[in-house]
């Protein structure tokens, strides 16, 4: 496996904890791009040679994750003028600390799978497993529907990372596929977004309580 894999999934592992101990909206979203391009550039070196598969797989997820979804992000952004996360249901400080505890079980976790002797010593199976975490963590957490988006994005950069230990074996239409659900996903969560700010004038998913019979 190539040198470069580890120092790159240490940066993404830099870039959770960055997520999920910021409150700006703009350092959210420029966050997922980050960690869009660093896995643009993993599908190509994590085995060590070019292939069609893993240049197709980086162009794609580069275009998806750092430039079509960061854009359709940033609009909505402008559009509804909100800058910062208020008020999550767990603070930052917590949310770092449960970031920090889920990387470390991942680590420890990873050492008991029966991993190929390739990966065997790699970050790619722990980055996985924490990042997915961290997703998890801003989605369920984070009371700005565009935060919530965020942690939808993340936490599929994890199962990307994932994927990327069975790049060779997995068919390329099958990475497509899942691109195409993220594009999918991020439209529908558009609209959601839209109707929330035109109904409450804001983006607190708390808000959402009120549509609940009495």
């Amino acid at each position: 496996m190539h040198t470069a894999v580890d120092p790159l999934l240490a940066l993404v592992l830099v870039i959770n904890f960055l997520l999920l101990g910021t409150s700006r909206l703009r350092a959210a979203i420029n966050g997922s791009a980050a960690q869009g391009v660093v896995l643009g550039i993993l599908a190509v070196i994590v085995h060590g040679h070019l292939t069609v598969e893993s240049l197709l797989v980086a162009g794609g997820a580069i275009l998806a994750k750092s430039v079509l979804i960061p854009t359709l992000l940033h609009r909505a952004m402008r559009e509804v003028a909100i800058r910062r996360e208020i008020e999550p249901l767990i603070g930052f400080m917590p949310s770092m600390l449960l970031g920090a505890v889920g990387t470390g079980l991942a680590l420890v976790f990873a050492r008991t799978l029966p991993l190929a002797p390739q990966h065997t010593g790699s970050l790619l199976v722990p980055a996985s497993l924490a990042t997915v975490l961290t997703g998890f963590i801003l989605l369920c957490t984070r009371r700005k529907a565009i935060t919530q988006v965020v942690g939808y994005l993340i936490l599929e950069n994890g199962i990307f990372i994932m994927g990327l230990c069975l790049l060779e074996a997995m068919p390329f239409l099958v990475e497509i596929g899942v691109l195409l659900d993220l594009l999918v996903g991020i439209f529908v969560l558009g609209i959601i977004i839209n109707h929330i700010n035109r109904e409450f004038s804001s983006l607190d998913t708390a808000h959402l309580s009120a549509l609940k019979e009495e």
